[in-house]
């Protein structure tokens, strides 16, 4: 693909070899439909065979960074087979295309982020979050496994102990806490992020780019040997969206109530 081919990303190449990715859906706070999660797993190609550009910043336009999964899309694939093979293939592609990608890759969290969003965000190679942003990985919420990135980097930027809290009960995170806990580079207030962003970018463009790109590759060592982890957890969570806890998960979402889900009933199925 090329650049002009993109629909829900924006991009602003910076004579330096910086490139700024804009996630452009700000009406709906950049929450993921079908055509901008297929857009997240294939532009890293797309940056690969760009020569003119060596470093990454990506961010979210208007107030978020992006608010997850657009729930008419998630609603139109819950129980359906051949929707959650395609959602599966994106997800996995979309972080094996990050990690494969040599450039670094800066985020910068300006708002909330979840699901596909937060996955870009998590798995950029530096992030800078904003104080008062919040994300959460949010998976639990809808019934369904904690899949997209969790299971191949939380455990790594954060520990097991908190990751298995964040994760289980899909507590929202604040950038202090985030930072805290090292699952950001740092937290700042919101007005500095994408300058703090640009910062670094601009110091990684004007630096040798085969040890930052070697350095890059050597460190994803981590998360590819967490590959099988993680594609395990892609498949549990599909498993769970056929399911009905899914479907009553997506529901009370849609109309802002708890829910009620089908196998939290003692003795249930």
């Amino acid at each position: 693909m090329n650049y002009s081919d993109y629909e829900h990303l924006l991009f602003e190449h910076h004579d330096n070899g910086v490139l700024v990715i804009t996630l452009n859906r700000p009406e709906v706070m950049n929450a993921t439909n079908g055509r901008m999660h297929w857009e997240l797993t294939q532009v890293w190609d797309t940056v690969a065979k760009d020569d003119e550009t060596n470093v990454v910043v990506v961010t979210g336009a208007g107030k978020a960074f992006s608010a997850g999964g657009d729930l008419n899309w998630v609603k139109s694939v819950v129980g359906k087979p051949e929707g959650i093979r395609m959602i599966q293939k994106e997800a996995s592609d979309l972080v094996y295309n990050l990690l494969a990608l040599e450039k670094p890759v800066i985020s910068a969290i300006n708002g909330v982020a979840v699901g596909a969003g937060l996955a870009v965000a998590l798995m950029a190679d530096i992030s800078i979050m904003s104080e008062t942003a919040k994300f959460t990985d949010g998976h639990v919420k809808l019934g369904v496994g904690a899949g997209d990135h969790a299971a191949i980097i939380w455990p790594i930027l954060c520990g097991m102990a908190k990751a298995k809290y964040y994760l289980m009960t899909a507590e929202f995170i604040d950038g202090k806490e985030a930072d805290r806990v090292g699952l950001v580079s740092m937290s700042l207030p919101k007005d500095e992020v994408l300058p703090k962003a640009m910062e670094i970018a601009n110091n990684l463009a004007a630096g040798s780019q085969h040890a930052i790109r070697g350095t890059k590759t050597t460190l994803n060592g981590w998360m590819q040997m967490a590959s099988p982890i993680f594609d395990n957890s892609l498949r549990m969570e599909m498993l769970c969206f056929l399911g009905e806890d899914a479907a009553e998960g997506v529901a009370a979402v849609n109309e802002k109530r708890t829910p009620n889900f089908p196998s939290s009933k003692v003795g249930g199925k």
